[in-house]
C-alpha cells in the first residue's frame, strides 16, 4: 500500500492513511480525473464498500480528499443511512482530519485555510474558494487560467462552452453563455481556458 500511496499523498502522512485504510477495511482505487467529482464513496453491489479518488488531484488535494471518502465510510459504518454531508459526517471527518493538520504533511500556509473549512465542511472543497486556491498553491492547471486573472470582457471555454467574462458580484463572476445568451455565476477559482482577450 505504501508504494501506491507515495505517489498521491505526502510522505509524513502514509501511516495515519495506511491506519485508517486497514482499521476501517478501506476498498480505495485510484481513477481517471472525473469533471464533476474528486472521489466518491458508494456500496457496491456485493455489499462491499468502494472509495475512488481522481488521480490528478496534487497530494494535499488527494488526501483531503481521501479522508473526506473515508469520513463516509465510517459514518455509514456507525450511523447506517444519514444526510451525505449531515452533522453525523461533519463530526466523523473533523475528527479523522485532526492528526493531518500539522506542518509536516500540510504547508503552514495552508493549514489556516484548512483549520477554517474543517469548523464547518461543505460537500466539496471547492466551494470554499480560499481553501481551493491554497491546496493549489494558487496554480492552474497547465493551459489553464483561474477566472479572476483573465481580464473583464475576455471570451473563455470551459467544459467544450464559450462565455464572456463580466464583472464580480460579491464571490462570484457574472460569465455570458454565448450560445444561449444566458448569464451564468463561476467561482473564482473555476479554471478556464482563455480564447481572446480584451486588451
Amino acid at each position: 500500500m505504501k508504494k501506491i500511496l507515495i505517489k498521491y499523498i505526502p510522505e509524513e502522512a502514509i501511516p495515519l492513511v495506511e491506519y485508517l485504510i486497514i482499521e476501517h477495511k478501506i476498498n480505495l482505487k485510484i481513477v481517471s480525473e472525473r469533471q464533476t467529482k474528486h472521489g466518491d464513496f458508494r456500496r457496491l453491489p456485493n455489499g462491499h464498500m468502494q472509495i475512488t479518488v481522481n488521480n490528478n488531484l496534487n497530494p494535499y488535494q488527494f488526501l483531503l480528499t481521501l479522508v473526506h471518502e473515508i469520513a463516509h465510510h465510517v459514518t455509514y459504518q456507525k450511523f447506517g443511512r444519514v444526510q451525505p454531508h449531515g452533522k453525523e459526517w461533519k463530526t466523523v471527518f473533523q475528527h479523522l482530519m485532526l492528526p493531518f493538520l500539522q506542518p509536516e504533511i500540510y504547508p503552514k500556509d495552508m493549514l489556516p485555510y484548512l483549520a477554517n473549512y474543517l469548523k464547518n465542511p461543505k460537500a466539496s472543497t471547492d466551494t470554499d474558494v480560499n481553501l481551493s486556491l491554497a491546496l493549489r498553491k494558487g496554480e492552474s492547471k497547465d493551459g489553464k487560467n483561474f477566472i479572476f486573472e483573465i481580464p473583464n470582457g475576455s471570451v473563455f471555454q470551459f467544459k467544450e462552452t464559450l462565455y464572456k467574462r463580466g464583472s464580480k458580484r460579491r464571490t462570484r463572476y457574472e460569465c455570458l453563455n454565448l450560445s444561449n445568451k444566458r448569464v451564468y455565476l463561476f467561482n473564482q477559482n473555476a479554471e478556464v481556458e482563455l480564447v481572446a482577450s480584451n486588451n
